[in-house]
């Protein structure tokens, strides 16, 4: 089953994620703020840990404007292995599904051999949501090395927020 090309400018479905340390979240709802959701490989992909490593880094710039959950399909295991060595203090969340990154167009990937994964995963993708649950902003790849400045993206994403910008790519 292919992926389709996420819906902007609507409202994407409600997403509830489990997250590290319990609980879970979700994504979709209504909400005080704008949320950024990125979606990463998992534990297996080196690239991953350098954007979220950076990631981390900017944290106090990203959270001061809006709520950011980071997820993959990975194991609970797994990801909170990924955060234990890398101390990632953002909303860490795991266990994505395939209906769920289908639902959001992203690019589904078998694993090369079991020392690479065991089952299917999704490939990078980053999504700003407004706080009625509207798709505003989709950043996805295929693979791994494509991936969003995080650096112009926060600031792309500022301009849009304090300018109330339009959704584009609707036509």
């Amino acid at each position: 089953m292919a992926s389709s090309k996420p819906n902007v400018d609507t409202q994407i479905p409600l997403l509830t994620f489990p997250k590290v340390g319990g609980g879970t979240v979700q994504v979709g709802a209504p909400s005080d703020r704008w949320t950024m959701l990125f979606v990463y490989r998992g534990k297996h992909c080196p690239r991953c840990k350098k954007f979220l490593n950076k990631l981390e880094a900017m944290l106090a710039d990203w959270t001061a404007v809006m709520d950011l959950v980071v997820v993959s399909a990975d194991t609970e295991e797994k990801a909170l292995a990924d955060q234990a060595e890398f101390g990632w203090t953002f909303e860490l969340c795991y266990g994505l599904a395939e209906d769920q990154m289908r639902a959001l167009g992203l690019y589904v990937s078998d694993p090369l051999s079991e020392a690479e994964t065991t089952g299917r995963f999704a490939e990078p993708g980053a999504f700003g949501i407004r706080p009625d649950g509207a798709l505003m902003l989709v950043d996805i790849s295929n693979g791994p090395a494509a991936r969003p400045d995080l650096d112009e993206l926060l600031d792309g994403m500022k301009f849009n927020i304090a300018n109330n910008r339009p959704t584009r790519g609707t036509a």
